[in-house]
């Protein structure tokens, strides 16, 4: 009998007191009581958001959040500068291009973080270019983007908005959107809001609302002005997925008792541990110059199948993690360090991966990736 350990991206743990929440027999959502949760759900989100402005909760992945982003603040014709640099901030193009709005791509090499400069150039070059569509957190490439100076690039231009994925980053990493002027924000619950998928998260600045109220591209159900009117009286446009607004409440309620700097630290530790680990096992990180604290994607080495690798540590330890995506498929494997995890979620990470690499044949000393990351994390016991 295994016991099963689930060390993806996403979907991520679920705390068992947020699980409960959803095990609650389920109530009616346009009632009072229901919207007393609500109330306090909008306060803790704007608290983990650090904002002042309303963070719209969306029945929906974080597709749907990035969906919204595009239908609610461009128009048919408008130009948007897209940071393509993994899968994800490839899927930013191809939300715009179903809308039919012009794309301009700065290409980036997969496992690299952008050039700040090659933002700016491109904004100097393209006077028209309304928003900047980017990751925080390349979640198929564990490659963090420096949004803080692509933020001061952008604010530069008064007609143009940043638009961040945020769906590895919010809750791993100081991102304070207010501070460093991000325009829009999104994210997913099955992330570091430590919860099942079916929620996306969504906040806009005033100046991101300002466009949003000139949009005319097509929308109805993610409609963010309407959702805007109804959240801000503690109810939503259409039903809402009750159970897992609930169990929003109590994961917002674990994230502030922790505190930001806390959860902000964690990430950090438990980042900075497996990366040294893998290293120490000799193995190659994907993106060793800017990587994300959310997970950390190793190069498989040669020789050693990644489906294989992933079958024997599924089957044999019970422990998941995930491949790679794209054109990186079957070349990388990643390990999450992200939402409900702690120092010995790294410790079985690193264990099973040492026995699988063994099995398969890859030269190592057991217990060294091991040893490497309990020095690192009893630093920060």
């Amino acid at each position: 009998m295994n016991k099963n350990y689930l060390l993806t991206p996403g979907p991520t743990p679920v705390p068992a007191s947020v699980s409960l929440e959803m095990a609650k027999p389920i109530i009616h959502h346009r009632t009072v009581g229901y919207e007393k949760i609500y109330a306090e759900v909008r306060d803790g989100l704007k608290y983990l958001f650090q904002t002042k402005e309303e963070v719209l909760i969306l029945s929906s992945s974080g597709t749907g959040a990035m969906d919204a982003a595009v239908a609610n603040t461009l128009s048919a014709g408008d130009t948007a500068l897209v940071i393509a640099g993994g899968k994800f901030g490839e899927r930013w193009g191809e939300i715009c291009k179903a809308y039919n709005v012009n794309v301009i791509s700065i290409d980036v090499k997969w496992g690299k973080a952008v050039n700040p400069d090659d933002i700016a150039r491109s904004l100097q070059d393209n006077p028209d270019i309304k928003a900047v569509f980017t990751t925080f957190s390349e979640t198929s490439t564990g490659v963090r983007h420096d949004i803080k100076t692509i933020a001061d690039i952008v604010s530069k231009h008064k007609n143009t908005i940043l638009v961040v994925d945020g769906i590895t980053a919010v809750g791993v990493m100081e991102m304070p959107m207010d501070k460093w002027g991000l325009d829009v924000v999104v994210t997913g619950s099955q992330k570091a809001l430590m919860m099942p998928p079916g929620l996306g998260l969504i906040a806009l600045s005033q100046k991101a609302w300002k466009m949003a109220e000139q949009s005319n591209l097509p929308k109805y159900y993610l409609n963010l002005q309407k959702e805007k009117k109804c959240q801000s009286k503690n109810q939503s446009a259409y039903t809402p997925a009750i159970s897992l607004i609930i169990a929003l409440r109590e994961a917002l309620r674990m994230i502030k008792q922790d505190g930001l700097a806390q959860v902000f630290n964690r990430h950090t530790k438990l980042a900075k541990a497996t990366r040294a680990a893998v290293s120490a096992l000799g193995l190659r990180l994907l993106a060793p110059e800017s990587p994300s604290e959310a997970l950390t994607a190793v190069i498989s080495p040669n020789g050693v199948d990644v489906s294989l690798l992933r079958g024997i540590l599924s089957k044999k330890y019970g422990v998941t993690i995930a491949g790679g995506q794209g054109h990186l498929k079957g070349k990388i494997f990643r390990l999450a360090h992200i939402g409900y995890m702690n120092t010995f979620d790294v410790i079985i990470a690193i264990s099973a991966l040492e026995m699988t690499l063994k099995e398969l044949g890859y030269p190592l000393e057991l217990g060294a990736g091991v040893r490497v990351a309990e020095e690192i994390l009893i630093q920060y016991s």
